[in-house]
């Protein structure tokens, strides 16, 4: 895609901007302002409160620099954002260019860059009848342009709205310039505006809004709407790719530039080059790293939606802020943690200090890199053991975001998680709309209160949510992740709040919690108040061996044999795909009476297994890591094989031992960490679980029963 940039004087300061429609840019700045025929200005006199950038001075600029020509976008979007005042002129122009691309000039030419200035007297005689912009010597100004039909009066669709069926045909005609067409184009692009707010969507993902929400027509003139839009400041228009300066590797060097994925935020290394018909460049880069979410290139428009749509909307309709309280009313004393959602006692404290830090101002929630989620964002950690409810939890901080009337993002990263989970939040919050994303899913234009996602569709997202609650960030794929960690923060507003969930906080936070920088709550007991399962050590060699010789040893018999004997469920991880199926055959010699599966990420029956196993369909259930966490089945025993693998660190480690212990009727369960070699995670895992205990008993979290069987 190519847009044109211009300057503009607003007042005594000069601003640059980009425009994939030029005819609407200088029908905003010179035409007369028409408050009554849009229907969405203020009630002050015309005035807009500050509601969009620039849109107090529609219609009173006097003077216009323009290029001739458009230009890729990622150079415009970067010529815009480097512009520091003054008109436009070609040898700055030429050198931001070559800033943002130093072999630029081999493909454009000096003549492209031509800039005149257009005056209300040229706008004015185009205006009244050319059919073709010629007064700049140009004729290519069709892009992007269209008009709507003759007179420009409106045209209802039946569906209500009476101006989504206006039909652009043609070029330019002079119809922009009329008042009753000029309102009626504001108010379909100040629609537009507000069903995007929040989001971050490609050029393709807008037209798929437009057509999914009833304007069908307006999909012929999206780009109309994008720029009246964007110059009365309801949108911002980038590239998906952008020109950003490098992190700085020595104090002491300057900073170089580099291409960054404005979508993801992969930088070096994620991008490849194609020559762009669209574009023109002969290396038009475009970004590998998200590319299953849609292409996003350097010329590709990306529209962030930002927050000054929802205000002006909710400025002009009436009764917004009465409905509101009354929403509000509805919704008291929901954020007392005891009483309406039944949380343990643990469970309690935890959810009230989590609330008392989303009760403080962003400056007093912290100020140090961990506690601001590394992005100016202030932070805070549950950290809860596996089965300690961590669901049940957050719906304090949930309810008390609803009562302000703030949005709330539950992310996950796994799919099945966020489908386990929407029923539970519906039933909770059954008056709050419930928007349920991933892959696939119908509700992907949904306006909701509560947002539960998975990671990756939060690409989409920008600067839309109060509450960010990212559970299982120690999962993959959002451990280590730098592109769905951005993302997360990209969805989150700037005075928005994180708050984090896990069982096993990566090293980084457990370090920023012990040294006081990143707030925190601990909860180091299960509902059943009971101590988690310490692992016990099994020394064997490595699996590999035993199934060459097709024979497991004898300490591993008698072990699962008690296990079996006392009636539990047997979990039995490994950490090779390819050593399933051959250790359930001999688990099958060893015990042929009874029922064995085996499953993994491969396994199209996974599902169905894990169900079986659960109804005691099947005893024993040999697995890969894929069923580490989100599982729970009661009576059950776990045993790892190769606990010593690098395969295994300590949190999957206490991850998988979390399955064991879960339910009231078998609180203790036996786990069972078998190697040949008793390494660091292996022990940094029985610390933690010990250590976790060790806090429930002091804190008098564990029953009477459990503190005397400690004791012992």
């Amino acid at each position: 895609m190519r847009a044109y940039v211009y300057t503009v004087r607003v007042g005594d300061k000069w601003v640059c901007r980009l425009s994939l429609d030029c005819h609407v840019d200088l029908r905003f700045w010179y035409g007369k302002k028409d408050g009554k025929a849009a229907g969405i200005e203020g009630r002050n006199g015309g005035e807009d409160a500050g509601l969009g950038e620039n849109r107090a001075y529609e219609g009173r600029v006097e003077e216009v620099w323009m290029t001739v020509s458009s230009i890729p976008l990622s150079l415009a979007v970067y010529v815009t954002e480097q512009w520091e005042t003054g008109p436009l002129e070609s040898k700055r122009l030429i050198r931001l260019l070559q800033e943002a691309e130093p072999q630029v000039m081999e493909w454009i030419s000096q003549g492209d860059l031509q800039i005149k200035q257009v005056t209300r007297e040229d706008v004015c005689r185009s205006a009244q009848g050319l059919q073709e912009v010629t007064w700049l010597g140009v004729s290519d100004w069709s892009v992007g342009s269209r008009s709507w039909n003759g007179s420009g009066n409106e045209n209802g669709n039946g569906n209500g709205n009476g101006n989504e069926g206006m039909i652009m045909e043609g070029v330019w005609n002079g119809d922009l310039w009329d008042d009753i067409g000029w309102g009626s184009l504001k108010r379909v692009a100040l629609r537009l505006a507000v069903g995007i707010q929040g989001r971050s969507l490609l050029a393709h993902e807008l037209q798929d809004y437009l057509a999914s929400h009833g304007m069908e027509d307006a999909v012929l003139y999206w780009r109309t709407l994008a720029q009246l839009a964007y110059v009365q400041g309801l949108v911002e228009l980038r590239s998906g790719l952008a020109v950003r300066e490098a992190p700085r590797r020595f104090p002491l060097l300057r900073r170089q530039r580099e291409l960054c994925c404005l979508r993801c935020g992969s930088r070096v290394g994620s991008h490849r080059r194609t020559a762009c018909a669209t574009c023109g460049s002969p290396g038009c880069a475009y970004c590998e790293a998200c590319l299953a979410m849609g292409r996003s290139r350097a010329c590709a428009l990306l529209l962030h939606g930002t927050a000054a749509a929802a205000r002006l909307a909710a400025h002009s309709a009436a009764g917004t802020a009465a409905a509101g309280c009354a929403r509000a009313a509805g919704r008291a004393h929901a954020t007392e943690p005891g009483a309406r959602w039944r949380l343990s006692e643990a469970q309690h404290d935890a959810s009230r200090a989590a609330l008392h830090f989303l009760q403080q101002p962003c400056a007093a929630a912290g100020n140090t890199p961990a506690a601001r989620g590394g992005a100016g964002v202030p932070s805070f950690l549950l950290w809860a053991v596996t089965g300690a409810g961590k669901t049940e939890m957050i719906f304090p901080l949930i309810a008390h975001a609803l009562e302000r009337e703030q949005h709330v993002l539950i992310a996950t990263p796994r799919r099945d998680v966020v489908l386990e989970l929407a029923p539970r939040l519906a039933q909770a919050f059954p008056d709050s709309r419930l928007a349920t994303l991933y892959g696939g899913s119908s509700d992907r234009w949904m306006s909701a209160e509560i947002t539960l996602s998975t990671t990756h569709q939060l690409m989409r997202f920008y600067h839309m949510f109060d509450l960010v609650i990212i559970d299982e960030l120690d999962a993959f794929p959002y451990h280590n992740n730098d592109q769905l960690q951005y993302a997360a923060k990209k969805a989150c507003k700037p005075d928005g709040r994180f708050i984090f969930l896990s069982a096993t906080p990566p090293d980084r936070m457990q370090r920023d919690v012990r040294r006081g920088r990143l707030p925190h709550a601990k909860v180091p007991v299960r509902f059943h108040r009971h101590p988690l399962p310490v692992p016990q050590r099994l020394t064997l060699k490595p699996l590999r061996l035993y199934l060459e010789r097709k024979a497991l040893p004898v300490p591993l018999i008698k072990a699962l044999t008690t296990s079996i004997t006392r009636g539990a469920q047997v979990f039995i991880f490994i950490t090779r795909i390819k050593q399933v199926d051959p250790l359930v055959d001999l688990l099958r010699r060893h015990f042929p009476n009874l029922p064995i599966e085996g499953t993994s990420s491969e396994d199209t029956e996974r599902a169905e297994k894990v169900i079986r196993f659960r109804q005691r369909v099947s005893r024993m259930l040999v697995t890969t890591t894929i069923l580490e966490r989100g599982v729970t089945i009661p009576k059950s025993d776990v045993f790892i094989l190769d606990a010593d693998s690098a395969l295994f660190d300590a949190a999957s480690l206490v991850q998988m031992a979390g399955r064991a212990g879960r339910s009231l009727e078998d609180p203790a369960g036996n786990v069972m960490f078998c190697a040949s070699s008793w390494n660091r995670a292996q022990q940094h895992a029985v610390r933690q679980i010990t250590s976790m205990n060790r806090i429930a008993r002091r804190q008098g979290y564990l029953n009477t029963t459990s503190q005397r069987r400690e004791g012992k």
